[in-house]
């Protein structure tokens, strides 16, 4: 593993506050979500709320994207540009958004319904956010990226629900994305050792049908193949020889 991977702690200090101002743009956004707003209207709060606490957009640092968030309607899955598209009693919408703070980036989403929501969605989406603070839970120093992995597909896929294997979490630091990869899927005891300091983006990445994805036309937004609800839970993690701190922490 490289060397660069492992965080200082005052570097640690900066992605804290880094994780802090992604939690609080999330959470004004929540707060916006409803039945008629658009997914345009969010974006708008969300950057607002960044540019406030003197961060960037981690996202529109990636190569053409021009938004704060990602808007997941549906059975979209990840990356959805937020347009002027409305939301409807009863749609489920993911929101992923990161800052930018002094050179280090935070990483975290979450998937809420709007208005009224069937029980079978609710179930849905508490089944991915009971995940993965069941997979955060296993990331300790001294454990392997499998013990994480087989947590988020054990649960996910008890419940009935399919991972979606082509899409994985990820290290965090100056850049948004690092290794190592953090798969939803694996075996226990397998993969790179974590290590005191390093930063993970654990992610939960799963659909209620197959977990097949197609990407659509805008060349961003990937989709369920099958038209299944997609969902979405993150949080930035730093790992710690005595457990997991959530860098994000948006509830």
């Amino acid at each position: 593993m490289k060397s660069d991977l492992i965080k200082t702690e005052e570097e640690l200090k900066i992605m804290k506050k880094a994780g802090k101002i992604a939690a609080r743009a999330l959470s004004q956004v929540l707060k916006a979500i409803k039945p008629g707003v658009t997914l345009a209207q969010l974006d708008d709060i969300a950057r607002a709320e960044i540019v406030k606490s003197g961060a960037l957009p981690s996202f529109m640092t990636v190569d053409d994207y021009k938004w704060t968030i990602c808007a997941t309607v549906n059975e979209q899955v990840v990356h959805a540009i937020p347009t002027d598209r409305k939301l409807e009693e009863g749609d489920i919408i993911g929101i992923d958004i990161g800052a930018l703070y002094q050179g280090f980036h935070s990483d975290t989403a979450v998937t809420v319904g709007v208005g009224q929501t069937k029980l079978e969605e609710e179930k849905f989406m508490e089944t991915g956010k009971e995940t993965l603070k069941k997979a955060i839970a296993k990331a300790k120093a001294g454990a392997k990226i499998g013990d994480i992995s087989e947590e988020i597909q054990e649960n996910i896929e008890g419940a009935g629900y399919s991972i979606v294997k082509n899409l994985t979490g990820h290290g965090v630091g100056r850049q948004l994305h690092e290794d190592p990869m953090v798969p939803g899927f694996g075996e226990k005891g397998k993969g790179p050792l974590l290590q005191e300091n390093m930063v993970l983006a654990i992610e939960v990445i799963y659909a209620k049908g197959k977990g097949d994805i197609v990407l659509e036309n805008d060349g961003w937004t990937i989709s369920t193949k099958d038209g299944s609800l997609g969902g979405l839970f993150e949080q930035t993690v730093a790992i710690k020889n005595n457990g997991p701190i959530v860098l994000t922490p948006y509830l």
